[in-house]
């Protein structure tokens, strides 16, 4: 097992991931660039998070962790604009909202660890 998987963020995110993903391959009526976008940002904050667990100096693991966050922060963006748009249920958008709100909570309390 690597480093990341071992971490609790790593497993809420990845699920909150994959249910984005979901949501973004099975609803053919979002614009295609949102949903590229909305793909982009959701791997980002895995792809970042396990990129920074690899890192060797504590600079290095804080610069992904915060690429990771802000990541979380442009899916919330989108969710929100869809949201508007009533383009996704207003229940799952908020759900949505609050899974991604703890991951980046818990990505700052990681980002905050690294300080110490």
């Amino acid at each position: 097992m690597f480093d990341f998987e071992k971490l609790e963020v790593y497993q809420i995110a990845k699920n909150l991931v994959t249910d984005s993903l979901k949501i973004i391959f099975s609803n053919e009526k979002l614009d295609p660039y949102i949903k590229d976008q909305w793909k982009k940002a959701c791997m980002d904050i895995l792809l970042n998070l396990a990129e920074g667990t690899g890192r060797m100096t504590t600079a290095d693991k804080k610069h992904y962790i915060t690429i990771a966050r802000s990541a979380v922060f442009e899916c919330v963006a989108i969710l929100q604009v869809l949201g508007e748009l009533n383009s996704i249920p207003l229940t799952q958008a908020q759900d949505l909202y609050e899974r991604y709100e703890k991951v980046s909570k818990m990505l700052l309390g990681m980002y905050r660890s690294h300080s110490e």
